[in-house]
């Protein structure tokens, strides 16, 4: 049945549900711009639903869409298999009713994000991506922002680069505030300590520095020992007292914060530990990536497939997997197996860093030239590409609860990307 306008009544209800969604969500830009174009009417909908009803719907029928893109379906091919399943499927009325919205919010048009895929399937839509909702933009440096990361709760972000100074940002009342103190050259690398308001920072002056985001104001504990620019750190999991960093000498620095004792061992520049126990961390240099084991220091694992120099590493929340990026390419590796099991070439793009999806761990987040690309290897070798920054993505971090993904650029900018 049509409205007056010659509206369907179905696609009335799909506009006033996605309006009500973007309400929820902070999306009001978005709701204004819908309300506008497809003629919203004025009255609401009571819909009993924190977040909106689409979030069940959109987070039902996400792993369909995924995985009909990624075998390079069509638009027209994915909706005459998503309705021939739910004729086929003994489903109750609101699955029904999730499949139909989940295809046609397909054709909803926005101007905020560019959504397409890379592969065979070349569809190329203007499409306000499920995955992330929209990036919120911080505006929070004036200079290139090269590191982010989370602390355990989701509730701070911390961001660095040439500005030689942390910058909180907090994610629940949008408050920030920064260190009183600097370093005297860029920081490379900033790390939570665990259930913690301590971060560490790495820096080019050789020097790693500790900082309390609660006393922000307060002088860091600085520590000193390495020869040349210290490049990436990372605090263990579980004996959180314990803190490695390395620098451009290829040596990496094991500190035990607690008393001060500290270990060299050579051969690293970038490292992350397995994030459930610790027992192993990963490490590159060059175009290679090492697992050591943490206690006894024995190479664990050597995986030399790169043909390039391994900008970024990042585990699996299960510590199963590691994903290693090089400018061309992208690989997953089994730990338990030591091998390659995937590649992705950038074809073209510049690949920069990585992290995993927040709530749909299979899916690895690739960050390049102004864009993420949105990777499954267990699928296919096909992405999903999301425009996000005006120049290349510097480092990205992943909150698990809450749902968030932090990017950082050399365009000076920082967005933050919730969960829909």
């Amino acid at each position: 049945m049509a409205s007056e306008d010659g509206q369907d009544n179905d696609e009335i209800l799909l506009h006033l549900y996605m309006h009500d969604y973007f309400i929820k969500n902070n999306m009001h830009e978005t709701a204004a711009s819908l309300r506008r174009e497809a003629s919203v009417p004025d009255n609401s909908v009571q819909i009993d639903q924190p977040q909106g009803i689409l979030k069940e719907w959109w987070s039902t029928c996400s792993d369909i869409i995924l995985k009909e893109y990624s075998e390079g379906e069509t638009y027209a091919q994915m909706s005459d298999h998503m309705m021939q399943t739910e004729e086929n499927q003994n489903t109750d009325d609101m699955l029904q009713q999730q499949q139909v919205i989940c295809d046609q919010s397909l054709g909803f048009f926005t101007k905020d994000s560019k959504f397409h895929v890379s592969g065979k399937c070349h569809t190329d839509l203007h499409h306000k991506s499920f995955f992330f909702g929209e990036g919120r933009s911080l505006n929070c440096s004036t200079e290139e922002v090269l590191c982010c990361d989370f602390s355990s709760d989701g509730k701070l972000l911390a961001i660095a680069g040439r500005e030689e100074k942390v910058l909180f940002w907090n994610t629940e009342d949008h408050n920030k505030f920064v260190t009183g103190e600097s370093h005297s050259l860029p920081i490379s690398d900033v790390r939570f300590k665990p259930n913690s308001t301590m971060v560490a920072t790495s820096s080019y002056d050789k020097t790693v520095q500790i900082w309390d985001s609660a006393e922000a104001g307060k002088s860091p504990l600085k520590l000193q020992g390495h020869g040349d620019h210290v490049l990436s750190l990372d605090f263990h999991p579980r004996r959180m007292n314990l803190l490695c960093s390395s620098d451009r000498n290829n040596e990496i620095e094991i500190m035990r914060l607690d008393s001060g004792i500290s270990t060299k061992i050579l051969g690293l520049i970038s490292l992350r530990f397995e994030p459930r126990n610790g027992k192993l961390l990963a490490t590159s240099s060059g175009n290679v990536v090492n697992v050591f084991g943490v206690q006894t220091y024995k190479l664990y694992a050597v995986f030399k497939e790169h043909d390039k120099e391994v900008q970024s590493i990042c585990w699996d929340p299960d510590g199963k997997h590691i994903i290693s990026i090089s400018e061309d390419s992208a690989r997953l590796w089994s730990v338990s197996e030591r091998k390659s099991l995937h590649e992705l070439s950038s074809t073209g793009n510049i690949f920069q860093c990585c992290t995993f999806h927040p709530w749909n761990w299979k899916f690895w987040i690739i960050g390049g030239y102004r864009s993420f690309e949105l990777w499954n290897p267990f699928e296919s070798n096909k992405t999903l590409t999301i425009d996000a920054h005006k120049e290349l993505v510097s480092s990205l971090a992943t909150s698990i609860e809450p749902e968030m993904v932090a990017s950082t650029s050399y365009d000076k900018s920082v967005k933050l990307w919730a969960s829909p």
